[in-house]
């Protein structure tokens, strides 16, 4: 291979812990002359960096993606060069609340070279620790450039004809000292995007809803500024969405909230009974918001008035507002498809051999992050046991996927687990990457083991219908006896369901 085609240089674009396992497994290999992890917050963490207070509850914008919300910044000329400290919004406070814990089984989510404290489900700040603590245990703190945003990323045209892209980055770095951003640009052979996608909460269009906030400003909020039930005591609340987030909030206000708390469903979760649980009262979706009287409408054409907060559990948009998309040659996400544009495999990309993304799918979390990561280690390093398939290939796999998602109308990311795909993904990865040298030199993907597919498929961190007592049993349509169900409740409130049917990944 030509110096031309040797990849020497990586940066990293975010330190949570797609940008900590990713910046392990590029040490690993050995081979890098010059590694760089840049993470825009004072500290490694990531999305699990705790903000106890966080900013007042940013204005509500519904419908709005994140090239409305999330802007570019400009970038001062002549650099390199110092300029007072941005004050436009950066959605750099994270979404985790006082009481919340992970809901994927420890051996699952920790990294397969080191453990969590304890498990099964552990409290917030254990993964912020991990994730920070894994940095030093594999000598990779020395990459970090803390306090650090990346704010555009140019592809550069190669030198030559057998060369391959470049990545110039601008940088832009707070000094708490002076007070100041420091400008900065740097370049390398390739880039890794571990940036994560919890960061630009997302409001979906409703029929008078742009209306009812201006009458009422500050009634309707989203769940990223919840903290604690305590602001929310012997209010009327309306919680929209039933994903982990909002089945924790739902829950947790009842102990302090004016009771009933409303809940809108869209659809059940696999861990709703037949009935609500005491003191909630489920609605179905809002048809319509009615700022003259106050009243929420819903598609039943029931209505509720005189609520005090709205707080819409309603996920967040992936933001790439570094991404140069003029120098690119195209946009980095479809935000009519939700994916990627132009990937292949959730984690390579058809038109930049040089880019890769470690984090995005819905799957194992922390576990998955490290196949990507090794596999890109391996690729980059060209030690790859497979070479990735040939462009027609690739944009084939997109063009079937994206077709099939819309079929079951599904997310592009979301990886199944009950229908053997994510074993199927995380193989692909497996294979890509391969065997480390014969002087050790690389990382190699853990196996998944009998006993890790055990604690995914049999611990659980919410009680399910019929496993608490209560409830007709039902879930996805399946019934399970009594006689067959030997689900226990543990005290921590974790439960051990002993059962061969396999479910789905849609807690995490």
């Amino acid at each position: 291979m030509s110096d031309e085609r040797k990849i020497r240089s990586v940066a990293v674009v975010g330190a949570g812990a797609a940008g900590a396992v990713t910046a392990a497994a590029l040490k690993a290999e050995n081979y890098f002359e010059r590694i760089r992890v840049f993470e825009r917050r004072d500290t490694a963490g990531g999305t699990w960096i705790f903000d106890s207070d966080p900013k007042p509850s940013l204005k509500v914008r519904p419908g709005k993606l994140p090239p409305d919300v999330d802007p570019p910044l400009e970038i001062p000329k002549g650099l390199p060069r110092i300029t007072s400290p941005n004050q436009q919004e950066r959605f750099t406070q994270t979404p985790i609340y006082n009481s919340l814990t992970t809901n994927v089984p420890d051996i699952a989510m920790c990294f397969s070279d080191r453990p969590f404290a304890y498990g099964p489900f552990v409290p917030h700040y254990i993964p912020r620790q991990y994730v920070e603590s894994y940095f030093s245990f594999h000598g990779t703190d020395k990459f970090l450039s803390l306090n650090t945003t990346v704010e555009d990323v140019s592809k550069l045209k190669p030198t030559s004809k057998d060369g391959l892209e470049r990545w110039k980055l601008t940088l832009r770095k707070y000094d708490p000292d002076r007070h100041v951003d420091e400008w900065w640009e740097e370049t390398f052979d390739a880039l890794i995007l571990a940036n994560g996608h919890y960061s630009v909460p997302y409001v979906p269009q409703v029929k008078g809803l742009d209306a009812y906030i201006a009458k009422y400003p500050g009634r309707v909020v989203h769940s990223k500024h919840y903290r604690s039930p305590l602001p929310y005591a012997g209010k009327k609340v309306l919680i929209i969405g039933n994903s982990a987030s909002g089945h924790d909030l739902t829950a947790e206000l009842v102990s302090s909230a004016s009771r009933p708390v409303y809940q809108s469903r869209r659809t059940k979760s696999r861990w709703d009974g037949p009935c609500p649980p005491h003191g909630i009262s489920w609605k179905p979706v809002i048809s319509e918001y009615n700022a003259v009287d106050g009243s929420i409408v819903f598609s039943d054409g029931t209505s509720i008035g005189d609520i005090d907060v709205v707080i819409y559990c309603t996920g967040y948009k992936p933001s790439f507002p570094f991404w140069n998309a003029e120098a690119a040659g195209g946009p980095l996400w479809d935000y009519a498809d939700g994916k990627l544009a132009g990937n292949y495999w959730h984690t390579f990309f058809r038109a930049h051999a040089t880019l890769g993304v470690v984090g995005l799918p819905r799957v194992l979390t922390f576990r998955s992050f490290e196949y990507q990561a090794v596999a890109l280690a391996r690729l980059f390093s060209a030690r790859n046991a497979l070479p990735l398939p040939p462009p027609a290939d690739q944009e084939r796999w997109e063009r079937e996927r994206l077709r099939r998602s819309k079929l079951e109308r599904s997310k592009f990311h979301d990886i199944q687990w009950e229908s053997g795909e994510t074993m199927d993904w995380l193989a692909g990865l497996f294979s890509i990457a391969g065997l480390g040298t014969l002087k050790g030199e690389g990382r190699i993907p853990p196996p998944l083991t009998e006993e890790m597919i055990w604690a995914i498929e049999h611990i659980k961190k919410y009680p399910e219908p019929g496993n608490d007592g209560s409830g007709d049993g039902k879930e996805n349509e399946t019934t399970v006896p009594a006689e067959e169900d030997q689900t226990s409740v543990r005290k921590e409130g974790w439960v051990l369901v002993e059962r061969q049917r396999k479910d789905l990944l849609a807690f995490i």
